[in-house]
């Protein structure tokens, strides 16, 4: 089995946190945008090979990798609606959030497009529905953590790294609060980017 991807997609960090947190045997291919064009009809990464008795399993998209190594170990994917809800809260969040850091790359930002605008606007109003919701459900201790928070993690993370967004001092403590308790486990700290 090959996971393709890079070091610094939170997509793909969220695939490697789950094949350190499931054991399964997995070569990780680092793969550039150029490769992924050849590659992956989607032109994105992750996607993940895996040829069993002869029957290819050909993943393109994080989610259906996600499910696919989940129930591989045995485990349940996204069992309930509220973990579901996170997941797709973080992912909404992440696809907002890539998609204004490539456009402003060639010069496109919330200043110059109404859209791009309402964009900005719904990462600040996802992160303080993220936050909220944090508030309402206590954090586990430790983990494993659930696929919903994991996806959240990854995309502030993400978002910290690459300078999208800010929590501190901005009142979203409980997101704080979810990447220091996040910081303390090992699948994500060994899955950082690199720098």
């Amino acid at each position: 089995m090959q996971l393709y991807g890079s070091y610094t997609s939170p997509f793909v960090r969220h695939c490697r946190i789950a094949l350190l947190e499931t054991g399964l045997d997995c070569e990780f291919v680092e793969t550039d945008a150029k490769a992924s064009a050849q590659l992956s009809p989607t032109r994105r990464v992750p996607f993940l090979h895996d040829e069993q008795n002869s029957k290819v399993i050909q993943l393109t998209d994080s989610s259906a990798i996600l499910k696919y190594l989940r129930e591989k170990s045995g485990a349940a994917f996204l069992e309930h609606v509220d973990d579901y809800e996170m997941f797709c809260l973080g992912n909404t969040l992440l696809d907002t959030a890539i998609n204004l850091f490539f456009l402003e790359k060639d010069g496109l930002g919330p200043e110059q497009s109404a859209y791009l605008s309402r964009q900005q606007a719904r990462i600040d109003s996802g992160l303080a529905e993220l936050n909220k919701r944090c508030g309402e459900k206590p954090l586990p201790d430790s983990g494993p953590w659930h696929d919903g928070w994991l996806r959240v993690a990854c995309f502030l993370a993400w978002a910290l790294f690459r300078e999208r967004i800010v929590l501190a001092g901005k009142g979203y403590h409980h997101l704080e609060q979810l990447l220091e308790m996040m910081a303390s486990y090992p699948p994500f700290t060994e899955t950082a980017p690199p720098g």
